[in-house]
Formats: C-alpha cells, sequence, structure tokens
C-alpha cells in the first residue's frame, strides 16, 4: 500500500500535470538556451592590497585613538558612491560598469597579538574585472588611491569634530565654574561669619555668658521680690495702691478738697441738732458737700492719670480721701515700693531678652553642621566643575598635538597585477542534463506545491488523523461504489444482496447503532460541502439497515435540490409535489417503497422550493417526524450541506444523532474543523464521522460451488 504523502502526490499529479510539465518546458528551454549561448570574451582580472598604516611615532592619546579608528574601514565606505563616481569621471567609465565588476574584501577584527608578538597588518584585498587589462589596471589603482584619500579625510575630519566639540563646550564649562565660584563666595559672606564662630568658641562662649547673665538677673530679682514683700506687709498696701496713694496724698488740690469736704461734714454733724434735713442750709451744705466730692474723683483720676485705668482707682470718694492721707514716712515707703516694681519689671525684661538670645545662639549653634555640609558640597561641586574644565584643556591641548599626527590609515602594500581570468567552455550535454534534473525537481514541487495550497484532504489518512485529534468517532470508511446509470444524476447504491461494498455499510450500521444505543431511530446525514456523498451514504446506510431486517425510512430533507430517488427505482409523481405541504401532509402520498429491497422506504425531495425552511419548520413535517420514529425502527435524514444552508440546523431537532459525510480529495479542511467545533460545542449530537470514497481494495465474492454428495448418502437419500 502507497505512502500517504505518495497518494497525495499521485492525486496532485492527476489535476496539476500540465503545469507541472509546462515548469518541466521552461526550465528545460531556459538550459538549451543557456547551452546555445556563445563563449563570452575573455576577461581580465587585476588584483591588488591595500594595508592599514600607523605613524611611526605618536605623542598624543587623541591621534592615536583616531587611527585605530581609521583601521576599522567598512566596505560600504571604501565603495561608497562618491569614491566610484570620482573614478569613473577619472577614467570617462560609467560607474554602474565599475560598481558591477569590482569586488572588495574587508578583513574581519583580527585578534589581539601575545606579548612580544607583532601584530599582522592587516590587509585589503581588491579585484576588478574588464575585458581591457590596461583599463583594469588604472581602475583599481585608482581606486586604492581614492581609498588612500578617503581614509585621510576622514581621519581629518575626525580630529576636527572632536577639537570644534571641545572649543563648543569649554565656554559653558568655564560659565559654569565661576557660577560655582561665586556661590560658594556670596555663601561665605553670609555664612561663614557663623562657621568661624562656632570653629573658635565664640559662639559657644556667647551661649554661657548668656546663661551667667541669666543666673545674676534672677538673683537680682529674688532680692528685689523680698524688698517688695516687706514693704508691702509693713504698708498693708499692694504696689498698685501704694502708687495711687503716693500719688494722691502729694496733690495739694486734693489736700484742699479733702479739707472742704471735712469742713462741711463738720457743719453739717454740728446744725443736724437744730435744723431738719430739708432746711435750705442743711441742703446748700449737702450740695457744697456733693460738688467738692466730684471735684475730688476728678482731680484724682487726673492725678492718677490715663482716665483711671493707668492704676486701680477707686471711683468712690470715701476711698479717695482714704487712699490720699498718707504721711510724709508712709509715703516715701509707698514711693520705694514703686520704685522696686518698676526694676523688677525691668530685670524681668531682661531676662526674657537673654532667654530669647541664648535660644537663638543654640539654633545658630545647631544649625553649622549643616551650614559646613553646604559649604562642603559647593566646594565639591567647585573641584568636579574644575575637573571637567582641566579635562577639556588637557584633551584640547592633545588634540592640537594630534594635527600633526593624523595622515591616513591606508597604504598600497601591493600595486596592481593583471592576470587573465578564463573560464573552460561549458559542455552542452551537461548543461541539458542539469537542465532537465532541475526541471523535474520544479515540476515535481509545482504540481506538490499547488496540491497543498488546495486545503483539501489528500487522503484517508489525513482526515482520520484529523479526527483522532479532535476526539471524533469515526464510523467507517466506505469504498467509492460504481455507477451503473451514466447519468449524472445517478447515485451509486448496492441494491444487489450479492453486492461486495454490503459489508462496509453493514458495519458502518453497526458502529452507528453500537455509539447511539437502542434509542438511537433518528440518524441525520450532512457534510459540509456538495460531492462528499452524503446521498450516497445515506441511501446505502438505509439498504444495509433493511437488509438486516430493520424497518427503514429514508426522507429527503434538501429540498433546494431534485430528488434521487431514480436511484432506487422509484418513480416519483412530481405532480403530488407541487404543493409541498399537502404532500408531505399526507403518509399515503409522500412515502414510497423500494421495490429492489424488503423493509426499505423513503420520501422523495419536493424540492426544489424556495422557502424550504418554512416547510422544514411547518406542522406538516413534524407531524411526519412523528410518525416516522413511531412506525419505523430506523429514520435516516439526508440533508443539504452545512456551507451552503442552515437546513441541516433546523431538521436537527427532529434526529437522535449527526453524522458528518467527508471524502478525499473534496472536503475542506478547515471547513471540516469548523463544523465539526460548531457542532461539538453547540452540543447537537455529533455521533462521528464517516469517510466516504476510501481508497479500499474490493474483492468480489467468490461463487459457492453446489454440494456433491457421496455415493453412499445419495442412495440413502433415494430410498
Amino acid at each position: 500500500m502507497a505512502l500517504p504523502i505518495v497518494k497525495r502526490y499521485l492525486i496532485a499529479f492527476e489535476k496539476y500535470k500540465w503545469i507541472g510539465l509546462a515548469s518541466f518546458g521552461l526550465v528545460v528551454a531556459g538550459s538549451t538556451l543557456v547551452a546555445v549561448q556563445p563563449e563570452p570574451a575573455p576577461n581580465y582580472l587585476a588584483s591588488a592590497a591595500l594595508a592599514y598604516t600607523r605613524p611611526a611615532v605618536s605623542f598624543s592619546a587623541t591621534g592615536t585613538q583616531i587611527q585605530q579608528q581609521g583601521q576599522v574601514l567598512s566596505q560600504e565606505i571604501l565603495l561608497s558612491d562618491q569614491i566610484i563616481e570620482s573614478v569613473a569621471t577619472q577614467l570617462k567609465v560609467k560607474p554602474k560598469t565599475i560598481g558591477e565588476n569590482v569586488a572588495l574584501s574587508v578583513p574581519q577584527a583580527a585578534a589581539a597579538p601575545k606579548e612580544g608578538e607583532a601584530a599582522a597588518p592587516a590587509i585589503i584585498e581588491i579585484k576588478y574585472k574588464d575585458s581591457d587589462p590596461k583599463r583594469a589596471q588604472e581602475t583599481v589603482l585608482a581606486l586604492m588611491q581614492a581609498m588612500v584619500k578617503l581614509s585621510g579625510e576622514i581621519n581629518t575630519g575626525r580630529l576636527k569634530a572632536i577639537i570644534a566639540k571641545i572649543n563648543e563646550r569649554v565656554p559653558r564649562a568655564k560659565i559654569e565654574l565661576q557660577a560655582a565660584e561665586q556661590k560658594l563666595e556670596r555663601y561665605d559672606r553670609l555664612q561663614r561669619p557663623a562657621i568661624l564662630a562656632a570653629e573658635n568658641g565664640s559662639l559657644l562662649n556667647a551661649v554661657t555668658a548668656s546663661q551667667g547673665q541669666q543666673r545674676q538677673i534672677q538673683l537680682t530679682l529674688s532680692g528685689i521680690d523680698a524688698q517688695l514683700a516687706s514693704l508691702q506687709n509693713k504698708l498693708g498696701l499692694t504696689v498698685n495702691q501704694a502708687y495711687v496713694s503716693s500719688a494722691l496724698s502729694a496733690d495739694p488740690i486734693l489736700a484742699s478738697l479733702r479739707t472742704q469736704i471735712y469742713q462741711t461734714e463738720s457743719q453739717i454733724e454740728l446744725l443736724r441738732k437744730d435744723l431738719r434735713p430739708q432746711h435750705p442750709t442743711m441742703i446748700q451744705l449737702q450740695r457744697q458737700k456733693e460738688t467738692s466730692e466730684k471735684l475730688l474723683q476728678q482731680r484724682a483720676t487726673e492725678v492718677v492719670g490715663g482716665g483711671g485705668t493707668a492704676a486701680p482707682l477707686t471711683a468712690s470718694s470715701k476711698a479717695i480721701r482714704s487712699n490720699s492721707n498718707l504721711d510724709p514716712a508712709r509715703q516715701q515707703l509707698a514711693n520705694q515700693l514703686v520704685a522696686l516694681q518698676t526694676q523688677r519689671d525691668t530685670l524681668q525684661k531682661q531676662l526674657a531678652d537673654e532667654i530669647k538670645q541664648e535660644a537663638r545662639l543654640r539654633q545658630e549653634y545647631s544649625l553649622i553642621p549643616n551650614k559646613q555640609l553646604e559649604r562642603s558640597r559647593i566646594e565639591q561641586e567647585i573641584l568636579l566643575k574644575k575637573a571637567v574644565y582641566d579635562q577639556m584643556q588637557a584633551k584640547l591641548a592633545d588634540a592640537r598635538t594630534a594635527e600633526a599626527e593624523t595622515v591616513t590609515s591606508l597604504s598600497i602594500a601591493r600595486p596592481p597585477v593583471v592576470v587573465s581570468d578564463e573560464k573552460p567552455p561549458k559542455s552542452v550535454p551537461i548543461t541539458l542534463g542539469v537542465g532537465a534534473i532541475l526541471g523535474l525537481l520544479v515540476g515535481g514541487g509545482v504540481i506538490f506545491l499547488l496540491g497543498a495550497l488546495e486545503g483539501t484532504f489528500k487522503t484517508q489518512e489525513d482526515i482520520r488523523d484529523n479526527l483522532k485529534q479532535r476526539e471524533v468517532n469515526l464510523l467507517g470508511e466506505l469504498p467509492l461504489m460504481p455507477v451503473d446509470d451514466l447519468s449524472k444524476e445517478a447515485v451509486p447504491t448496492i441494491l444487489s444482496a450479492e453486492s461486495p461494498y454490503l459489508e462496509y455499510y453493514e458495519k458502518f450500521r453497526s458502529n452507528l447503532r453500537r455509539i447511539g444505543g437502542k434509542n438511537l431511530k433518528v440518524v441525520l446525514i450532512t457534510s459540509t460541502s456538495s460531492s462528499e456523498g452524503k446521498t450516497v451514504s445515506a441511501y446505502n446506510l438505509g439498504i444495509a439497515s433493511a437488509r438486516a431486517g430493520k424497518r427503514t425510512l429514508i426522507i429527503e430533507t434538501d429540498l433546494r435540490s431534485h430528488s434521487r430517488c431514480q436511484s432506487l427505482n422509484v418513480t416519483l409523481d412530481y405532480d403530488a409535489t407541487l404543493e409541498p405541504l399537502r404532500y408531505y401532509g399526507s403518509l399515503s402520498e409522500c412515502i414510497y417503497l423500494v421495490p429492489a429491497v424488503e423493509n426499505l422506504y423513503i420520501v422523495p425531495s419536493a424540492g426544489p422550493v424556495r422557502q424550504s425552511a418554512a416547510i422544514l419548520e411547518s406542522s406538516e413535517m413534524r407531524k411526519l417526524m412523528e410518525d416516522a420514529r413511531q412506525r419505523y425502527d430506523l429514520v435516516i435524514l439526508d440533508t443539504g450541506t452545512l456551507s451552503l444552508s442552515n437546513d441541516p440546523l433546523l431538521i436537527q431537532p427532529y434526529s437522535d444523532g449527526i453524522v458528518l459525510v467527508a471524502r478525499p480529495n473534496y472536503t475542506q479542511e478547515n471547513m471540516l474543523g469548523e463544523a465539526v467545533d460548531q457542532l461539538v460545542e453547540s452540543e447537537l449530537g455529533l455521533l462521528g464521522t464517516v469517510i466516504n470514497g476510501a481508497d479500499i481494495i474490493v474483492s468480489m465474492p467468490q461463487p459457492i460451488p453446489p454440494r456433491v454428495y457421496p455415493p453412499e448418502e445419495r442412495e440413502v437419500s433415494v430410498g
């Protein structure tokens, strides 16, 4: 049995053999043209070599670096359009001619030499092919000179670029350095005195002195507090009361008013015994007293000052008279008490100022480390910028020194040498033989490629492997059957009970029964596209079921196509199908008996009709399906293809399972995969798949010879 790949190739060969033959002919024709071409004119090959060089003496690092970079030139740089055009203009040759005939071999980066060994010079090979030997030599020489000149220009350009970049950067670096120095100067102007005071100890001495001054003030305050307490005990007055009493006692106007009040009160006391309070004299004396008291209060307010708010002043005239009667000794003690209070307030203010001064000095001392760190940071910044500026200056000086050392990195190591580049004459038989072999390979490859691009399963093995990967049951492999009727509408059927194809469909039926179980009565058979043999499989499955003694009914539910019932020797009355709903509503009209097979019945299609979906979903079709399920052991639904319409999905609810039919060289791989995935994901009851048209050799059954009885048995039988 042939391998699957051989089968696929043979199938593709049957389809595309003329295309493969045409490809073979084109390749052979091309080789023939090559074989009959005249021998080209002799060519001359001019070869030369360039070597990387270094200056004899180098004093600058920049010059050494540029020379090292100049020793890494790519083929694109050495054979640039500029060089080719300049050489072509010089020699009056087309630039395209030079570009097509020149070859350049640039060495790869070599490993570093071992210690004590000299580095091997890197060689650049240049080759040029031309029919004129003199022109070939001149072209190579011109190319070498242009490359040497280009190398020098590249090195000089790199040096100039370095100098220009440094000159561009130096002013900015100088400005940054000056800005950093000015920043340090401003910082020192503001913060340097504090830092120096902390460093020489004067700041700590100031803190200590402030603390001593505070202690001295506190001692003085303690003495003043003792004196204040003693004077207050002696006078029986507070500081504010002593101040008011001293001020009031020292004023002569208050003393005069107080005397007048005493005199008026004395007269009132003398006249009260003889006169009533309503007496005019008593009333006049009372008014004089009130006026004197009022003047006393006003004067007391003027003496104390501030409208009486500077010191607590009692509003009653009696209290004012009581506070203004200090004798000179007590008045002196009151003045001393007020002076001590004033001194105490002054010392407290000095103490508060000293405390604030100490806190400020301590705060300033605590910030000294941060100020020192900030100054160190500014100094470090100046050092870094100065280092960058110094490096730039050093690099600039080194680059200017390298101006005298920068030369080309290439030199001519070997002058051009011209040799004849003759090729042996080609052999016509060998060329034709190679062309024939290539033609066979190209033609066969084209055939195989076109067959692979079709996207169809070529062999039954391909379908079987695909189904195995998707875990789909394989219900059977059915061989391709011959058609007795030569018409295109005929369907090959196994009407004869002695047909060798019957056993394959019997195996299909038993596998279907085994997988579907005893409750399987209605089977829907469909395919992904046309010409895959779904009707053949449905008809012959029905015949196999009927041969097994099962009442079997085949219902053609593909209402978009004509009926194929004539393949079962059934003649359809087309007048009965003019009204499809009436046709399917009458069991006596739509169910036909297959004459050649016992127990087999068929409901031919009433198609083609336009409203196939409406008929499939009608109540007549539903009733037909229900009656068929009750009256028959197996009902086979032959539907349309899944790629043309949704009719199979509309009739699916009446079935117990779906069987997909696939056929090598007809079934598309992607369509079968999509159909299987849709049926499995939708849980529509996919039972499995059958492979129709499989490559199976069917052996014809041998006739059974008649039994020959021995003579003794014949005699007994006759007797």
